[in-house]
């Protein structure tokens, strides 16, 4: 049987409201050692996703782990977007065995779980797996995580993938929020921070203003 197309949206989009952020551990310490993805690409993503979120008001949380003793501050690119939110600092690798971390997931309620942080094979491994286990669906941005090695951070997505995560980009979550360029309640906001973080398509959209006075919808 043929089936009926509908003009809406499928279920596993994401949307402002269906899901949680979680940033975990973008810090100097684990960024040195960091070879997957340069560390200009990788401050420009996290940037990117941490000002999607804070623009479509996505419940966001923000991990470090031993932020005083060793591993150093949050990247500003991601502490900027959510001025004067407390960070939960953690003595644990795997964020989903730290009690304050769980308590704002279960206070934020929401079934599904968007995924950023180095490292990949260790700090995003440990916690999309176990809230999978538990239930919950877990997206990874993957190009807003980064490891030791290349070969580190692959096989660290394949062992998630095989697990159920769901995969996508920095650039597409922005998107995925907006969506519709009829929605100009955040027009305005989705393309400012597309020019300062979206690479070549901020270009674009620069030179679609400039040139031609380009609007949406």
């Amino acid at each position: 049987m043929t089936p009926t197309a509908k003009a809406v949206p499928g279920s596993k989009l994401l949307s402002p409201d269906n899901h949680a952020l979680i940033l975990i551990d973008y810090q100097s310490q684990m960024s040195f050692a960091t070879h997957s993805i340069d560390a200009i690409t990788l401050r420009n993503n996290a940037g990117l996703i941490a000002r999607a979120a804070a623009s479509f008001k996505v419940p966001t949380i923000l991990t470090t782990v031993a932020e005083k003793s060793f591993s150093g501050p949050m990247f500003e690119e991601v502490t900027a977007a959510f001025p004067g939110q407390a960070l939960l600092d953690r003595t644990s690798m795997n964020t989903w065995e730290d009690a304050a971390v769980i308590k704002q997931v279960n206070a934020i309620g929401k079934p599904r779980l968007v995924f950023g942080g180095l490292w990949t094979s260790v700090c995003i491994v440990g916690p999309v797996l176990s809230a999978i286990e538990q239930g919950y669906e877990a997206y990874v941005i993957t190009d807003a995580c980064g490891d030791v090695s290349a070969e580190a951070h692959h096989r660290a997505m394949e062992r998630m993938l095989q697990a159920g995560a769901v995969p996508m980009t920095s650039l597409q979550y922005l998107l995925e929020l907006q969506r519709d360029w009829a929605r100009t309640e955040t027009y305005e906001s989705t393309t400012g921070i597309a020019k300062v973080y979206g690479g070549a398509y901020g270009l674009g959209i620069i030179y679609a203003k400039t040139m031609f006075h380009a609007q949406g919808g």
